[in-house]
């Protein structure tokens, strides 16, 4: 039995989508900075960082990082297809939006764990630098990743799935919709698949065509 620590309306909904994929047991801890505090208290006990998603395997052993988790499953479960595609683009694709992408928004929702005491108007300005360079490495990813996002049977892969979910947040589709179409459209497009669409309709019921 997995056991996923994450809540409504996070990334937690990416390994969810990929468990499903995997056709394995799972069960989830609901654990969020603003949620219950047991569901927390359980998660630190098991990542000190106290990130979600986090993902404890059957075996005890524990996995965090949404990218490192949907590369793992994908190798354990080949036939889940979350791998497959390019694999080393679907790789190099999951790890850019970790790295440059994910990153971004932790720092636009949480601007005071980098700016300590800082007053309001110097973290608005951080929010806003780092909201602008976050809308340009999603328009990077559109020019470099837009056709990486299914599987050669055209069901969503793991970077499809992570894409689409990190892209809802901050306007990065309203940008790309006028950037880069053809890569706003993909993203719709994994939206739509059966499996994914149940899960962001949780997450996300006000969320538009939901």
């Amino acid at each position: 039995m997995y056991t996923l620590y994450g809540t409504q309306s996070s990334g937690s909904c990416i390994v969810e989508i990929a468990l499903q994929r995997c056709g394995v047991p799972w069960q989830q801890v609901d654990a969020s900075p603003w949620g219950d505090a047991a569901g927390m208290e359980a998660l630190g006990q098991i990542n000190p960082l106290r990130q979600i998603p986090t993902l404890q395997l059957p075996d005890g052993s524990v996995l965090t990082e949404s990218a490192a988790i949907l590369i793992h499953l994908g190798l354990e479960y080949p036939d889940s297809g979350l791998l497959s595609g390019n694999r080393a683009q679907i790789i190099r694709g999951l790890v850019y939006i970790a790295a440059n992408c994910y990153s971004a928004i932790t720092i636009i929702d949480y601007p005071q764990r980098f700016l300590d005491d800082a007053d309001e108007t110097v973290q608005a300005q951080l929010i806003a630098g780092t909201q602008q360079k976050l809308h340009q490495t999603w328009q990077v990813f559109a020019e470099q990743f837009a056709g990486q996002l299914f599987t050669p049977q055209g069901l969503p892969n793991a970077l499809g799935i992570m894409a689409a979910a990190v892209s809802r947040w901050e306007g990065v589709r309203d940008v790309l919709q006028h950037s880069h179409p053809t890569c706003a459209q993909a993203l719709a497009q994994v939206d739509g698949d059966p499996q994914v669409a149940a899960v962001f309709a949780w997450h996300w019921p006000d969320w538009p065509g939901q």
